[in-house]
């Protein structure tokens, strides 16, 4: 059963596909969606930004794997962002999981694919 997405809150849990289990981080408060991946050089694991439809890199030191999910978590679109570029909104988008270059192919993460988040 999908992930009830009014609880969700910023801090460390696990996110789970079909085929994975990985550390994940939330950032659903104003300050936490706006640090994002800043200033970091790297992620073990993914960071969800909720609310939100769109992303972008600017800033960023590294490329990301952006997947733009409903609010079901159910994967709407999938993306890879260069450092310094600006996503466009994705109208159905509720929540954007943004994790290394190549990780959510590595996780089997695609269009279509149901996600669920621990509680």
């Amino acid at each position: 059963m999908p992930t009830p997405t009014t609880e969700l809150r910023d801090g460390p849990t696990r996110l789970r596909g079909p085929s994975c289990e990985v550390p994940l981080e939330i950032a659903a408060s104003p300050r936490a969606r706006t640090r994002g991946l800043l200033g970091r050089d790297g992620i073990d694991g993914a960071i969800l930004i909720t609310p939100s439809s769109s992303i972008h890199t600017l800033r960023m030191r590294f490329t990301i794997d952006a997947a733009y999910l409903d609010k079901q978590l159910r994967v709407i679109d999938v993306h890879t962002m260069k450092p310094n570029r600006i996503g466009m909104p994705r109208w159905r988008a509720r929540h954007v999981l943004e994790a290394e270059a190549g990780a959510l192919a590595r996780w089997g993460i695609h269009t279509g694919v149901q996600l669920s988040i621990d509680h």
